[in-house]
């Protein structure tokens, strides 16, 4: 495994003020290396997605460093944010949220259209290249709401890919799956990870799940309990 460092994390403290002050996030310091598929553990309530959205950038009021890819986060601007989100983070969410009325090769081609990096049909050729690593190349020209759910899963992974992101940010992406399917996506994202180096930091409440990846962070109480 590679020892770069992709992300990290100092000292994150994260308050809501609803109307009394309340410490969703204390003092979270944490690193990731590149190839590292990583789980976030911990109950309901416990900080784990307002810290996902923290080290993803969508959220920036927090105290404390954020680095992606050795690049310190604060101090930049929105625009500045969403070239990070787009170039370095992909992301893989509960819900896959494809468009409907597009097909799953378009659906996994529009990040890498908007990033602008490669002409279109370098970008469909990337985006082919990834439905066929996942095995639903079969399923390029089919609109979204054609698809089963672990498929449009499937298609989700292929479009957080497009961009060769340093990291994949994952919310409970086996959360709306069957047992069959979530060990798919298990397993596509161990080869990921194994085969390919991808860094993988995934959100969840599957316990099994959990269990398999390199390395769990189990939250409670806005803190890190063990990593």
């Amino acid at each position: 495994m590679d020892d770069a460092i992709v992300l990290q994390a100092s000292h994150i403290c994260k308050n809501f003020h609803d109307p009394v002050v309340v410490k969703v996030l204390d003092d979270i310091s944490l690193t990731i290396n590149q190839g590292e598929f990583i789980a976030i553990t911990g109950k309901s309530g416990c900080g784990k997605s307002t810290l996902l959205y923290i080290l993803s950038t969508m959220d920036t009021d927090y105290e404390g460093e954020l680095s992606i890819g050795r690049e310190i986060m604060r101090g930049k601007s929105e625009k500045q944010l969403a070239l990070v989100r787009n170039g370095k983070i992909g992301f893989v969410f509960q819900f896959h949220y494809l468009l409907n009325e597009f097909t799953a090769l378009e659906n996994v081609m529009l990040p890498g259209l908007k990033l602008g990096r490669y002409k279109e049909e370098e970008v469909k050729e990337r985006a082919m290249e990834h439905l066929r690593k996942l095995d639903v190349e079969k399923l390029a020209d089919k609109k979204s709401n054609q698809l089963s759910g672990g498929e449009k899963q499937r298609v989700a992974i292929a479009r957080a890919l497009i961009n060769d992101p340093e990291i994949i940010m994952c919310d409970e992406p086996t959360g709306n799956l069957d047992k069959k399917n979530s060990l798919i996506v298990f397993d596509i994202f161990r080869q990921l990870a194994e085969e390919h180096h991808q860094t993988l930091l995934v959100v969840t409440h599957d316990g099994d799940f959990a269990k398999k990846t390199h390395r769990i962070i189990e939250m409670g109480d806005g803190k890190i309990m063990k990593q």
